[in-house]
């Protein structure tokens, strides 16, 4: 049988170790990051949580004009592509994509799209990539990336 000094001891070190494992817990952050896709590279790194809305603009490499990109942060860290817009049709634009459509101030937008990634990687121009949002908050521009670099966008806990 356990004395009761002992039992005390016991007591006290499950105690230590259960306020360790929560703050723990506690410090792993899910994070939006990207990364060089060849080394791992972090060039950015922004505390993100499910239902974060993320927009990626860019310039359309053939037709050179804006494509905007409208996503949500799942529960399970992925990218849902819920909306994209751009000024006017071409090669390579979708006639059809996502269960609405409509035009506002110029653009079409295409709506309901609800596509999944799990993360999604680009190669980086300073002309091509415009601007990378978080909630409306600007987290990044192509200039501010390396130039023609294989990068990484993925949503991940931070340990």
């Amino acid at each position: 049988m356990f004395k009761k000094n002992n039992l005390k001891k016991i007591s006290l070190v499950i105690i230590a170790c259960l306020a360790v494992i929560t703050g723990y817990y506690w410090n792993c952050a899910t994070v939006l990051r990207i990364y060089d896709y060849k080394t791992g590279r972090i060039y950015l790194e922004v505390p993100v949580k499910a239902g974060d809305k993320l927009f990626f603009g860019w310039v359309h490499s053939l037709e050179k004009i804006p494509w905007n990109e409208y996503y949500h942060i799942s529960k399970d860290n992925s990218l849902v592509l819920e909306t994209i817009s751009f000024p006017a049709f071409g090669a390579g634009i979708p006639e059809n994509k996502g269960k609405s459509c409509r035009i506002e101030n110029g653009l079409i937008y295409m709506e309901e799209i609800e596509q999944v990634f799990p993360e999604f990687s680009w190669i980086n121009s300073h002309f091509a990539t415009r601007d990378i949002r978080l909630n409306g908050k600007l987290i990044s521009r192509g200039s501010m990336l390396p130039e023609h670099t294989r990068l990484r966008l993925v949503i991940e806990r931070r340990f």
